[in-house]
């Protein structure tokens, strides 16, 4: 199966960023995707016990480097066939497909890709290792360095490996490590909207990305927020985190200063995460019933198509990519 259906089929919204990316780093991303995606699939099925799954992932980035056909045959038998995600399978049995897309790259582009699998890898193995497995317990993560390190592992190295595609094809105004830290927070902050928005779900699996000082401090335990009628009282955390993203989130203004108004699709690809993070981070924060696992939190298709339909001002006008990002931080910060 083409990789850009594979893509297509597995993240409609990633799909559309992809499509107006430049030529040169269109296949690393992809490619580094679906290999995430890959190693996401195999973290979460329900196949396997999880000493089982831990093994798989921490093998992962050597499979992709040394390609066994034995090992990619064992893994596809024990992670496929029982999906009830019918692209989902498309991808399991098409992982020879994305190696051979892999095999493609530069030596340079590969070293990036393998980068970025080992860290989201290494944040697949923390799920794995250090929470419960038993059904009907949760366990919360320490401290608050617990949480910013899973996020850097699973939002905001991916957010370094992005920046490290654009670095390639533009030339900065500043310091290529300040670019690169940059990214890294933009990444931390998309990272902690999908913590925020999934933790219903998250706590079913019996994971409480949220650390245990802070509940303390409010007079939580991590089962607690299993109970739907604990949402007010884990308001401050919750406040306390989107403040943490958004204070993040605002190193996308000289970020986006960096790619120039020529690198059309670049700029789209970089502007509209960022403004949808930012949606989302405001609908959790009007949020007064997030522990509740029957209502979901997501910004609506028209959000999504609006601020794609404003792409050619966030081309042309770097002050109005400002303007929006900033009116959106402050619907939070003048209410919080």
């Amino acid at each position: 199966m083409d990789t850009e259906l594979l893509l297509k089929n597995t993240s409609r919204s990633l799909y559309l960023s992809v499509q107006v990316l430049p030529t040169s780093v269109r296949p690393a991303f992809s490619i580094a995707y679906l290999l995430c995606r890959y190693a996401d699939t195999i973290a979460d099925t329900s196949l396997l016990p999880a000493p089982k799954r831990l093994a798989w992932i921490q093998q992962f980035p050597d499979l992709i480097q040394h390609q066994s056909p034995e090992q990619i045959a064992a893994l596809a038998k024990e992670v496929s066939g029982k999906s009830d995600n019918k692209h989902e399978e498309a991808l399991i049995r098409n992982l020879p497909s994305c190696l051979k897309q892999f095999n493609y790259l530069s030596e340079e582009l590969k070293t990036i890709v393998l980068q970025v699998v080992h860290a989201v890898c290494e944040g697949m193995q923390i799920d794995l290792s250090f929470f419960p497995t038993e059904p009907g317990s949760v366990k919360a993560f320490q401290t608050q360095a617990d949480l910013a390190h899973y996020c850097r592992l699973m939002g905001g190295k991916p957010g370094l490996f992005w920046s490290q595609l654009i670095e390639k094809t533009v030339s900065l105004s500043v310091a290529r490590e300040t670019f690169f830290d940059w990214g890294q927070q933009i990444g931390d902050a998309l990272q902690i909207v999908n913590i925020l928005r999934d933790l219903p779900k998250d706590l079913q699996l019996g994971r409480c990305y949220f650390p245990l000082e802070d509940l303390q401090a409010v007079g939580l335990e991590p089962q607690d927020l299993c109970k739907a009628e604990n949402s007010i009282r884990f308001q401050p955390i919750k406040e306390k985190w989107i403040r943490w993203g958004l204070e993040r989130l605002t190193v996308a203004k000289p970020y986006l200063r960096q790619i120039p108004k020529s690198q059309f699709g670049q700029r789209a690809a970089v502007a509209w995460p960022v403004l949808w993070t930012a949606d989302t981070l405001y609908k959790v924060f009007q949020s007064s019933h997030l522990l509740n696992p029957a209502i979901r939190v997501k910004i609506p298709r028209s959000t999504i198509y609006f601020t794609m339909l404003a792409t050619p001002l966030l081309w042309l006008s770097n002050s109005f990519f400002e303007r929006w990002l900033t009116g959106k931080i402050n619907k939070i910060a003048n209410n919080g």
